[in-house]
């Protein structure tokens, strides 16, 4: 086949146009232009291979795909004036003879940040502050009952740079961003989760990383501080703030009994096996995590968990590329750098029956509610009777060998494994 120097400059102009849109979706988030995956998939496949596909990933909710919910204009006209995905699912559950249905409605935001980080810190706040009231009140226009907020909502992710100025942030438990929240819990009758970074005033000003679960009369029913602490690439947390020594608690509400897994802790399968242990219905997973580190578990740790322990999950990731004033390094050998990359949003809920929702954009602010019936949770526990074949003794046993100084692994290797091979009657070799 003869290549004419116009087709050599095509396919120039075509490698070039692919680089070009690449460069265009590392800057502004989108996949290959498109809010997620679910969209792009969508706008590119065809609408009865669509729907095969959509099972496979999102699977089921009693057998059927998740039903849409319709919310107020009021609340659709915000979201398009302030640019901030929308998206609205309904689980079902099967009808049950003896107990009515346990519906609660539940959102979660995920957002960027708004000034640079060179900003003042207080005006870096209250810029927070204010693009959050916004949406709250758009969920509490919605009938939202209960909301979760971001890993360290208030604040830029300033963890990668080490640099201790970013303490300035932290507060105790009752401070601003609490009593913030507390007047939109009580406006809207709503149960919020604001995770903060924490100071403990009463403990030398040890700082945490810290859920404040505000109740729906806009009273403080708790806390929950992050168990486990990632000390991987840019992630340096530790050098800010320690393991949590709040366990592992379950908070009942006025619309059902919640539990937050903070960030890191979805890599851990006892961590959601404890809150589940607990009795939580709902466990809300706030975090803050880059897409070079950690997107191709975002969608499997959370629904996994989901189906183990036959709750529901909401999993929130913020948005944006957040840059600070000093590059920093990761210890790994690798340039230094000014920023962790892009975090990508993605947010979804996922149910007990293995269903989930699609995920809000990669690269906007967005407002994600869903309808979930609480019964489902004792529905798949019937069902697939992971409680009831689970062997905790054998676990309790195994872990209770493991914590002691002489344990050894319960290996059985076969007895030939190190033998040496006999000799072969005339095998000079």
């Amino acid at each position: 086949m003869e290549i004419t120097q116009e087709t050599e400059r095509d396919n120039g102009v075509a490698a070039v146009t692919e680089q070009q849109q690449q460069q265009q979706t590392f800057k502004d988030g989108s996949i290959c232009g498109y809010d997620s995956l679910h969209s792009l998939l969508s706008a590119n496949l065809k609408p009865h291979i669509f729907q095969e596909v959509s099972r496979l990933l999102l699977g089921l909710n009693c057998g059927k795909a998740l039903e849409l919910i319709s919310l107020p204009k009021s609340v659709k006209a915000l979201s398009s004036e302030h640019d901030f995905d929308l998206q609205a699912f309904r689980f079902c559950t099967d009808k049950e003879f003896l107990r009515e249905p346990r519906v609660v409605r539940v959102g979660l935001i995920q957002n960027s940040i708004v000034l640079p980080t060179t900003a003042h810190f207080s005006e870096q706040k209250q810029a927070i502050f204010q693009k959050l009231k916004l949406i709250i009140d758009a969920a509490g226009a919605s009938g939202v009952n209960i909301l979760c907020l971001q890993e360290a909502w208030t604040m830029p992710f300033a963890f990668c740079t080490r640099e201790k100025r970013w303490c300035e942030f932290a507060e105790p438990i009752n401070g601003e961003s609490t009593q913030f929240i507390q007047e939109l819990a009580q406006k809207h009758n709503m149960v919020i989760i604001s995770p903060i970074l924490e100071r403990d005033v009463h403990h030398g000003d040890t700082i945490w990383n810290t859920a404040v679960i505000i109740g729906n009369h806009g009273n403080v029913i708790g806390k929950h501080r992050k168990n486990h602490i990632p000390r991987v690439g840019d992630f340096n947390e530790s050098t800010y703030y320690m393991e949590g020594d709040t366990g592992h608690p379950v908070f009942e509400t006025a619309y059902g009994k919640i539990a937050i897994n903070i960030c890191y802790g979805r890599h851990h399968p006892l961590n959601w096996l404890a809150f589940g242990l607990n009795g939580a219905e709902i466990v809300f997973n706030p975090s803050a995590t880059v897409g070079e580190l950690s997107e191709p578990m975002w969608p499997i740790e959370a629904r996994n968990a989901a189906i183990a322990n036959s709750y529901f999950v909401g999993s929130i990731n913020r948005v944006g590329t957040e840059t600070f004033p000093n590059p920093f390094t990761s210890g790994d050998g690798k340039p230094q750098h000014a920023d962790f990359g892009h975090f990508y949003g993605s947010s979804h809920f996922s149910a007990p029956d293995a269903s989930c929702t699609p995920s809000l954009s990669r690269h906007k602010d967005g407002l994600l509610i869903s309808d979930m019936d609480l019964n489902l949770c004792r529905q798949l526990k019937d069902k697939w009777g992971f409680r009831m074949t689970a062997r905790y003794e054998l676990y309790a046993e195994m872990l209770s060998r493991y914590l002691k100084p002489d344990f050894e692994p319960q290996v059985i290797s076969d007895p030939l494994l190190h033998k040496k091979p006999s000799k072969v009657p005339g095998d000079h070799c």
